[in-house]
């Protein structure tokens, strides 16, 4: 149950940052837009404080070493299963 809880908090946290005409929006101040998934990506705006956590350290490490420093979505892609980006930044709540 916890768990599940865990999970809705953070689909809150990491909703999608979409304007109405579906164009993309600029994270919000504190905020870091971020695109996530294997072959097909959605666009996450995750808080600031993630980058000095350590799973979320090994997510942006597994970027670099497939990504390096060019991401092709113009911002910085986490190329993970989007249920096992969502399982990770559940847990830095």
């Amino acid at each position: 149950m916890a768990l599940v809880r865990s999970l809705l908090g953070a689909k809150k946290i990491l909703g999608r940052s979409l304007t109405s005409k579906g164009a993309v929006s600029a994270a919000p101040k504190g905020f870091l837009a971020v695109y996530v998934g294997e072959s097909q990506k959605k666009r996450y705006v995750v808080p600031i404080s993630y980058l000095s956590q350590p799973s979320f350290q090994a997510l942006l490490s597994r970027s670099e070493e497939e990504f390096g420093f060019d991401h092709p979505m113009g911002g910085l892609t986490i190329p993970c299963p989007i249920d096992t980006f969502i399982t990770v930044t559940s847990r830095l709540q």
